[in-house]
């Protein structure tokens, strides 16, 4: 008897457990079956976020990085909770709205990094005015199907809503009591992510947060939610500085400066002084093509014979940001760096420069820019006057007929051809000139190959048969590909460069003048094509495999060091002189205009780079996004990864101490713009 009574006890413990376990069970289904709309909006936005991680950053580290989702998740789960406010039957519209606003910025992000490769920025609104000059090469090259994907997330979520809507979900009822616990309940749950995010953080991820110098860090870090709301405060941070952070950024101005007002001489100061400049622009003009042949043409004859018989700067970085083009004019010309958020040509125009036309005028130069593209371009038609040239000669300027268009607009040759003419009349009226001439061909997206002439990017070979017979074979190579294409594009703009030279030497232009080359920026081209340069297996058209012992890895430390842009200074009479020579020593943007103004007896007191011929090895290149480089190491800044690029041992001081010195010039250099700080200093001066 006792034996059943005993049983019977198990029996109802057990029956109570498996009545409560049914009961939460039905619980929890009742309560993710409620919540299903809100749960789908949660999911596909944090899903969203990741895709876009991995598109952009595709390392597991960093597209599943923990931090990221969980600032991603907080995020979702607080825009979330305030959906729980809205009654039943209004709730979808708002989920939907929020949806579709997170999408897009996944999308404008993903588009942007496939072309810039860094986030996006609400101060690059401003440049949307251009879209319209470069619509093909957005299309072409930067849009691509990826780019879709993040679409299936408001599409999901509108399939869920039907199906709910179906089964009268939005029809029950909710008392209002009801749905503030529900909000303060998931607010609850996102600020106790926000903490746990929050006590996960370092100093550094913290630093970083605030500069937002590092976008690609910020969002491995961060996530994307946070790092673009943190991006419109940055946006409207030059707003509010002007009117508050004024007299720290001038202080800091002042102490930068003080003791580097001093001019120091070399072999070479003031040996151009008097001379006449022509400056070519170089549009997206990289240093690796100079080095390359095919079927024993080179790529760049032009560029390597000036190379060849002039001042060659082998190592040198363009400083670019968002600003692509323009920002590179602003450096070279000021030796200050790109701003921070928007662009200084669109953003900052109206700001006081020191640059080389204006000091060059001073000395009595007439200076003058030529552009066969429409003048506000980037702004130029403001910004070129304020840099201090005395005429512009835009599209307007130009005779353009149909077939002399290639890409964006007028061809190298005409454009060449055509500002001959312009220079002639010009070196008839001024005893001294200084010209700027910027190059539109070699533009993205490379893909008008028709037009570009005869060059040939695969590989011919004669085989003998064993008949003794010849026969020629090809092997595709470069041909189809986008940096084959590139290859064709500069191939083109190097003769056009050519004749232009030939050119004004014919026309005794070149006699007492000095050319100086730069390319503005690298072409923005697929690592995996670079890759296929340097691996191709002829044999059989495809890559040699990673265990090939012929294999050249190239990772994303070469391919941020393959971009390294020509820096030519040449004359008609310099071959064998002291000038004519190879400089090795890593050298930035910001370096030519103390370098040149050396050489030409002119002085910007406020400039950020150096004379290379003063520092020599000892010089580094700092880049908008914090990396930097010097002839022993580069370093990756997002990363916190460096590559030594010699035998020498790098110590963790030396990192640190260039990082410092680094994030100082990009403080100091955004100030300089943003808060006119060369205006305040100049007023200072005449009173």
């Amino acid at each position: 008897m006792k034996r059943i009574k005993n049983n019977l006890e198990k029996l109802v413990t057990r029956s109570k457990k498996r009545l409560i376990h049914i009961k939460e069970d039905h619980v929890i289904k009742e309560y993710f079956k409620n919540n299903i709309l809100v749960f789908t909006f949660i999911i596909t936005c944090v899903l969203n976020s990741t895709i876009l991680r991995f598109f952009c950053m595709n390392t597991l580290e960093n597209y599943l990085s923990v931090k990221a989702i969980l600032a991603d998740l907080t995020i979702v789960i607080i825009i979330s909770a305030f959906g729980y406010l809205i009654k039943p039957k209004n709730r979808f519209t708002y989920y939907i709205i929020f949806e579709i606003f997170l999408t897009l910025i996944c999308v404008i992000n993903s588009v942007y990094y496939t072309f810039y490769t860094s986030f996006a920025s609400v101060s690059m609104l401003s440049l949307t005015q251009y879209i319209g000059d470069v619509g093909d090469a957005v299309v072409e090259n930067v849009l691509q199907l990826k780019d879709l994907i993040y679409i299936l997330g408001p599409l999901i979520l509108i399939f869920v809503h039907i199906k709910l809507k179906k089964k009268n979900y939005y029809k029950r009822i909710e008392v209002k009591s009801e749905r503030k616990k529900r909000t303060f309940q998931m607010l609850g749950l996102g600020g106790a992510l926000a903490i746990i995010f929050i006590v996960t953080l370092t100093s550094l991820d913290v630093t970083r947060f605030v500069k937002q110098w590092n976008k690609e860090y910020i969002v491995m870090r961060f996530g994307i939610y946070i790092y673009q709301a943190n991006d419109v405060i940055t946006s409207l941070q030059p707003k509010i500085n002007s009117m508050f952070g004024y007299d720290q950024a001038n202080k800091e101005f002042q102490e930068y400066f003080t003791g580097k007002d001093e001019v120091k001489t070399n072999e070479y100061t003031n040996i151009f002084e008097g001379k006449n400049v022509i400056v070519i622009h170089g549009e997206s003009m990289q240093t690796n093509a100079m080095n390359l042949k095919f079927n024993d043409q080179e790529v760049t004859p032009t560029l390597n014979k000036l190379a060849k018989e002039g001042m060659f700067f082998s190592n040198f970085y363009s400083q670019v940001s968002v600003g692509t083009s323009s920002d590179t004019e602003l450096t070279y010309n000021t030796s200050l760096m790109p701003t921070k958020s928007g662009t200084a040509f669109v953003s900052y125009s109206d700001r006081k420069y020191v640059a080389t036309p204006s000091l060059l005028k001073e000395k009595g130069y007439y200076t003058f820019s030529m552009h066969a593209n429409n003048a506000d371009f980037w702004n130029r038609r403001a910004m070129h006057k304020n840099l201090g040239y005395d005429k512009f000669y835009s599209k307007s300027d130009y005779k353009i007929t149909p077939d002399d268009v290639i890409g964006l607009g007028l061809n190298d040759k005409a454009f060449f051809a055509q500002s001959t003419q312009k220079i002639e009349k010009i070196a008839k009226k001024y005893e001294n000139w200084y010209g700027l001439l910027i190059m539109l061909t070699n533009h993205t997206p490379f893909s008008e190959t028709e037009k570009y002439g005869e060059f040939d990017v695969d590989i011919k070979e004669t085989i003998t048969n064993e008949d003794g017979t010849t026969e020629e074979k090809i092997h595709p190579y470069m041909e189809g590909t986008k940096l084959g294409n590139y290859f064709k594009s500069i191939h083109y703009a190097d003769s056009a460069l050519g004749e232009f030279i030939t050119n004004l030497d014919e026309k005794g232009l070149l006699d007492n003048t000095v050319l100086i080359i730069y390319g503005d920026h690298d072409g923005r081209l697929p690592k995996s094509d670079y890759n296929k340069l340097y691996n191709y297996d002829k044999e059989t058209d495809s890559l040699l495999s990673k265990e090939d012992p012929n294999y050249k890895e190239y990772d994303s430390y070469q391919y941020e060091l393959g971009r390294k842009v020509p820096f030519i200074i040449w004359t008609k009479d310099m071959a064998g002189t002291k000038l004519n020579q190879e400089v090795t020593n890593v050298m930035g943007m910001y370096d030519a205009m103390p370098t040149l103004g050396n050489m030409f007896g002119y002085y910007n007191k406020y400039q950020l780079g150096n004379d290379i011929f003063n520092i020599k090895e000892d010089n580094i290149v700092v880049f908008p996004n914090g990396n930097w480089v010097t002839n022993k190491v580069y370093y990756n800044s997002q990363k916190g990864e460096y590559l030594s690029l010699s035998d020498e041992a790098i110590s963790e001081d030396e990192i640190k101490n260039n990082s410092t010195y680094a994030n100082k010039l990009l403080d100091i250099s955004n100030n300089i713009i943003i808060f006119d700080l060369l205006k305040q200093k100049e007023e200072k001066i005449q009173e």
